[in-house]
């Protein structure tokens, strides 16, 4: 059960207040979460797999097909839509909200970075650690190539493309191609409204 006061740093967290990570509760929620994770990674059965990263994360959609390993910091601000598929070794950090939307891909070794610190060593280092956050948000239809890094605070537009190994430090516009580090639009996606599933030699572009 979530304790009262992991929840008020969240808040605080997602205020864009500093967040202490060195208190006793916060380890207690740690430990259940690391048992979840670890019988998640560990489960060869899709159906039992399934079931306990419901219970890993706030949300899951209908048709949502995770690849594991998996690794989260709260798991319970995450929230994502139907119809997704996330691949081998995505990490997910909340600092704030992490909202996934609709038919989002999410290709293998990506890292959705929600929290971050201050440049300041001194406040940076206080205790165990500080630590500031901000949401991401990855509207639907989006897809991320292989081995994307999201930062704090970053929206996904609907259907865009974010090109393999990109580090987003911006938003993206809605049905653009962006590439690069740190990731810039490049162009616009492609579109085939008449497509049927029989045309197979469309080319991948």
């Amino acid at each position: 059960m979530t304790n009262h006061t992991s929840e008020t740093e969240f808040k605080s967290l997602c205020e864009g207040k500093l967040f202490f990570c060195d208190f006793p509760e916060l380890a207690v929620d740690d430990e259940i979460l690391n048992e979840k994770l670890v019988k998640y990674n560990n489960e060869w059965n899709a159906q039992k797999r399934m079931e306990i990263f419901k219970t890993i994360v706030g949300h899951v959609g209908e048709h949502v097909k995770m690849i594991g390993p998996f690794y989260c910091n709260f798991g319970r601000y995450i929230s994502i839509g139907d119809n997704c598929i996330i691949n081998f070794n995505c990490t997910v950090l909340e600092g704030g909200p992490v909202t996934i939307g609709n038919r989002v891909l999410i290709g293998p070794n990506c890292n959705l970075i929600g929290i971050s610190h201050t440049t300041c060593e001194k406040i940076r280092n206080y205790g165990a650690c500080t630590a500031l956050g901000k949401p991401i948000v990855i509207k639907d239809g989006a897809w991320l190539g292989a081995g994307v890094i999201v930062l704090p605070g970053v929206t996904i537009g609907k259907n865009a493309v974010i090109g393999a190994g990109s580090v987003v430090t911006h938003d993206i516009p809605d049905d653009m191609i962006a590439v690069g580090s740190p990731a810039r639009p490049i162009r616009k996606v492609s579109e085939y409204p008449d497509w049927t599933p029989d045309q197979r030699d469309v080319p991948l572009n």
